[in-house]
């Protein structure tokens, strides 16, 4: 890498791979920042403000979120959605920037679901945009998180955001997921390859 820092967006839909195709950036010299992560810890922080929004039985009984509950009474509910992120999108914003200013001579990579929603979305050089077909991110999904066949249809249904990456100024990539069973292996061959393309291209 050069001199000065490159800074990357890791998104996709959900169980498309962001995690795997973070890993292979983390083996390129990259810091990988996971918002979702953060975001436990931002709810962690933030927590007396969820009891006051919306009541102590979203506590467990350790005084931690319960964050399987809450989050399940927030994807049906748009107002109270909107309500949580108010509480927790400025503590994501404020530990992100707090990271960042740790790793001034890093590349790093944001990887979030949501980064259009990141304070850094302005900053980014790129965006790497994972995608995988419908039918394996919900195997994934079932594997992964072991939620109701509805829930997952539901998150789904929430994450329809793919073209506002294509308008705007950042250089976007997108790296297809298509391995499952069998194919794994060979389709994680193929992804480290397109990561080390887009590499390639942003060193210059």
């Amino acid at each position: 890498m050069s001199s000065v820092r490159v800074l990357l967006g890791l998104t996709g839909l959900y169980c498309a791979g962001k995690n795997f195709v973070g890993s292979i950036l983390e083996g390129n010299g990259f810091a990988v920042l996971d918002l979702d992560k953060l975001g436990h810890i931002a709810l962690e922080n933030r927590k007396d403000m969820i009891a006051k929004s919306f009541g102590d039985g979203f506590l467990k009984e350790d005084g931690t979120v319960d964050r399987r509950a809450l989050g399940k009474y927030v994807f049906s509910r748009a107002d109270k959605l909107t309500v949580l992120e108010k509480i927790i999108h400025p503590e994501v914003n404020s530990l992100t920037l707090e990271w960042l200013a740790a790793r001034q001579n890093i590349p790093c990579v944001i990887n979030a679901a949501l980064l259009r929603e990141s304070c850094v979305f302005p900053m980014l050089d790129a965006v790497v945009f994972v995608k995988a077909p419908y039918i394996i991110r919900m195997l994934r999904a079932k594997k992964r998180d072991g939620l109701p066949w509805n829930e997952i249809r539901r998150r789904f249904a929430s994450q329809q955001f793919a073209s506002y990456y294509t308008i705007q100024r950042h250089g976007v990539y997108y790296i297809n997921n298509w391995g499952v069973g069998f194919f794994s292996r060979l389709n994680h061959r193929c992804m480290e390859k397109k990561v080390n393309e887009i590499l390639s291209v942003l060193r210059g």
